[in-house]
């Protein structure tokens, strides 16, 4: 984990989804399982924020990427 300063948070988590959690993981705290799941909850929001990207850039006809690669 990282070395920075944790906020102290009380939550009401449903029991069921955190042993389910913890069981899943494989993380051995259920402090870890929680962490864990933020995490790839967060990395998943984003994978996803970048495939909304696909298909808004414009790309140029005309590029000619070998070309690009013979400069220098």
């Amino acid at each position: 984990m990282c070395e920075e300063a944790h906020m102290a948070t009380n939550l009401a988590i449903d029991p069921e989804l955190l042993d389910r959690a913890l069981a899943v993981s494989g993380e051995r705290t259920k402090r870890a399982a929680v962490t864990r799941a933020l995490e790839e909850f967060i990395a998943r929001r984003e994978q996803a924020r970048i495939l909304d990207l696909f298909g808004t850039v414009e790309m140029d006809e005309d590029y000619d990427y070998k070309a690009e690669r013979s400069r220098g």
